[in-house]
């Protein structure tokens, strides 16, 4: 496990500011709800990249209003969601 907490890892890569906020809701809703990402978020979330998307996730788990989630979930959720945002910029578009 790394010794940085969540906090200096989004501030370091300035995680926060590389998301518009309605994808960040998309995301967001997507991992700790239930929906799905669109095109134009996955773009931004794989643009984001993989330490910013989990630090975040992790950053939200310690939040006391999200207590009663189960975190192995949420994580499994995110991840699934990343690898799908992924294999969906990926793969070529058929639209160009």
């Amino acid at each position: 496990m790394d010794t940085k907490g969540n906090d200096q890892i989004i501030k370091e890569n300035n995680c926060e500011s590389k998301m518009g906020l309605p994808c960040v809701l998309e995301a967001f809703t997507s991992i700790f709800n239930t929906g799905s990402i669109s095109n134009k978020c996955c773009g931004e979330l794989v643009v984001l990249g993989k330490v910013c998307h989990s630090a975040l996730v992790k950053r939200t788990l310690e939040n006391p209003l999200f207590k009663d989630l189960n975190p192995a979930k949420i994580i499994a959720k995110s991840i699934q969601t990343w690898n799908n945002c992924l294999a969906l910029i990926d793969s070529p578009s058929p639209s160009t």
